[in-house]
């Protein structure tokens, strides 16, 4: 039962850094339209990199927590959730891009 309690708590803590690389494949759909990754302003970098530093800060901290449940018991699962979580992160980041970029098209 503790194994499924501190999955779950890691599980929310994964759906709450998905979102962060959400909105960052949000705000960073426009420079990257314009072709100005490189060019951002002050304003732009702040909104743009705080989802995403604090993205991978929440999903290593969901990681970690896989691990306290897993890592020992359950390798092969906890390197499953592992892959598992780091595509979700790239999917929401390309997602949070497409849904911004259906919107200014």
């Amino acid at each position: 039962m503790d194994n499924w309690i501190t999955r779950i708590a890691a599980a929310l803590c994964t759906a709450g850094s998905t979102g962060l690389f959400w909105m960052f494949g949000v705000f960073i759909a426009v420079p990257w339209r314009e072709g100005r990754m490189l060019a951002l302003t002050k304003t732009e970098l702040q909104v743009v990199g705080i989802p995403l530093v604090i993205g991978f800060a929440v999903a290593w901290g969901a990681l970690h927590i896989f691990a306290i449940s897993d890592r020992a018991a359950n390798p092969k699962v906890y390197a499953t959730i592992r892959w598992v979580v780091i595509l979700i992160a790239i999917a929401a980041v390309i997602g949070g891009k497409a849904w911004t970029d259906a919107r200014i098209a």
